[in-house]
């Protein structure tokens, strides 16, 4: 069973832009992230990344999701244990 999805970026049909509401970002964050985090677009861009690049990802994502997340929205979006 597949347990991560990117349906938001498939129907979407808005515009992509950030500073004009915070309705738009908030919108246009989902399918920039979506996008970024696509497989072949990830396979090409990982190998390009320095360490300290892919280092600087890894420790920034971290720090949202510590900052905006507790403990078991961690478990349960990030991680997807379904015991959460």
């Amino acid at each position: 069973m597949r347990r991560h999805r990117h349906e938001f970026v498939e129907t979407y049909d808005g515009m992509m832009a950030f500073g004009y509401s915070r309705e738009e970002d908030e919108r246009s964050i989902i399918v920039f992230m979506q996008k970024f985090s696509d497989d072949d677009l990830m396979k090409l861009l990982s190998n390009r990344l320095s360490d300290s690049e892919i280092e600087e990802l890894v420790d920034h994502l971290t720090g949202l999701m510590k900052r905006h997340l507790d403990e078991e929205e961690y478990h349960r979006y990030f991680l997807k244990d379904e015991k959460a």
